[in-house]
Order: C-alpha cells, then structure tokens, then sequence
C-alpha cells in the first residue's frame, strides 16, 4: 500500500510539472502549436479543460485561472494521500 501511495504522489508531482510547464509554454507565440505542447496537453488537459470550461460557463474574465485551480486539487489529493498512509 506504501509504495502504490508514493507512485501515485509521484505522478501526480509529474502532471503538477506538466500543467506548469504548458502554463510556461502557452507565453510563446509559437509553443503553442509545437508537438510537446500537444503532447502535454494530452495529459493535462482531462484535468484543466473541465474546470476552464466549468469557469468560463459562470465568470467572464480573460484570465484563464484553470491551472491554478488544477494545482490546487493536485495538491488536495496529495496531501489527502499522505494522510490516509501515513
């Protein structure tokens, strides 16, 4: 159950980097239609695209704070994780 629990935070580390690293590459004309760029995006966006839709249904704002907010549960569930094996 242990070691199941610090793969687990593990990934989840891995897709935190993710979404900062998309976050990183959206600033970039060009980033944005690279192959990494869809490559990650792969990966991130089951989790960021519900909640940017979720936001953008009832706040009009031109910021996009979906990967904050992705972060954030990332981060719950970590902590959530640790205190159920720990």
């Amino acid at each position: 159950m242990h070691m199941i629990a610090v793969l687990l935070v593990r990934l989840l580390n891995i897709l935190t980097w993710l979404i900062l690293i998309q976050c990183l590459m959206s600033w970039f004309p060009g980033a944005r239609y690279s192959k990494a760029y869809e490559i990650i995006s792969m990966f991130t966006e089951p989790l960021v695209g519900p909640i940017r839709e979720t936001l953008f249904r009832y706040i009009d704002i031109p910021i996009d704070f979906s990967p904050i907010i992705a972060i954030f549960i990332i981060s719950m569930a970590q902590r959530l994780i640790y205190s159920l094996v720990w």
